[in-house]
């Protein structure tokens, strides 16, 4: 009995001294994938990047909007009143929030008037030059605003010319942060300028037919083609999301501007389609929110 105990305290040593050495060359790094082993990557993983919520330079690329068109004056651009880059005490925009009194010589608007999704890279490059330390993005209403539905552009082109626009401004500035606006909600806006008869008559001349063309009509068929112009919209958001949170530098607006409620003192007297001063201090507001906040 003494033999047969002391063997099988020895085989319970030798067990335990056996366990005891996998579980040491486990906790000094093993080259099996335990646990252990991937926290430890983990934590020796580089840092998660820091947004910076205090820029000090901007610049801006997009469309009318952040052109202030209409917001001055009849059909014509007033970028002193853009949510981006305007000087408008008025609007207080996104550049003169950060920036103070350098948003003079610290702050570029390269948005163009009239384009849409594929004409970004190019504004992207010329952005790039200033080397900005943030760019805000807002654009693709132009997309779905065309002549008729089917010529609106396709969802896979939207999302190719938006992500040829990072890779331009990541090529030439990997660390410059992206704010990215959403596209607002064009169906409230024919909601709510389709009551004045002046906005109808300017509508006429050309804006966003797609979705404000024959802006009394009820018919089913102006319901669908509403409903067509509106859900290509809500997809151009989502290709919006999804690129930009692939990129750890970019911060989308969440859907914030599709979601703001536009009305009358937000829209332009002059064609009740784009924001009016008080629509544009709106967008700033919106905008600077989030690029200053803590988390995204």
């Amino acid at each position: 009995m003494r033999k047969t105990g002391q063997r099988v305290r020895t085989a319970v040593a030798v067990l335990t001294a056996a366990v005891l050495g996998l579980a040491g060359c486990d906790a000094v790094g093993g080259d099996a994938p335990d646990e252990a082993g991937l926290g430890r990557q983990r934590a020796e993983a580089a840092p998660a990047v820091v947004w910076d919520r205090s820029p000090a330079s901007v610049a801006a690329v997009g469309d009318s909007i952040t052109r202030g068109f209409d917001a001055c004056g009849v059909l014509t651009d007033c970028p002193e009143v853009s949510w981006a880059t305007g000087s408008s005490p008025e609007v207080d925009s996104v550049a003169v929030r950060l920036l103070g009194t350098r948003a003079a010589t610290r702050s570029w608007n390269h948005a163009v008037s009239g384009t849409a999704m594929a004409d970004l890279p190019a504004q992207m490059e010329r952005a790039v030059a200033h080397a900005p330390e943030l760019v805000t993005v807002m654009t693709g209403a132009n997309d779905a605003c065309r002549s008729s539905t089917a010529a609106m552009t396709p969802v896979e082109d939207f999302r190719a010319d938006f992500e040829e626009a990072l890779r331009t401004l990541r090529k030439a500035l990997p660390k410059t942060q992206v704010y990215v606006a959403s596209i607002p909600n064009l169906l409230r806006l024919w909601s709510e300028g389709r009551t004045n008869p002046l906005g109808r008559q300017v509508w006429k001349l050309g804006i966003c037919p797609s979705m404000l063309g024959d802006a009394d009509a009820l018919d089913a068929a102006a319901e669908q083609r509403r409903a067509t112009v509106q859900q290509r919209v809500r997809d151009y958001n989502a290709v919006l999301a999804e690129v930009c949170g692939a990129d750890e530098r970019c911060r989308y607006d969440g859907g914030a501007v599709f979601a703001y409620r536009f009305g009358t003192a937000q829209l332009s007297p002059w064609d009740w389609f784009h924001p009016s001063k008080n629509g544009q201090a709106r967008l700033a507001e919106i905008a600077y929110r989030r690029i200053t906040a803590e988390k995204p």
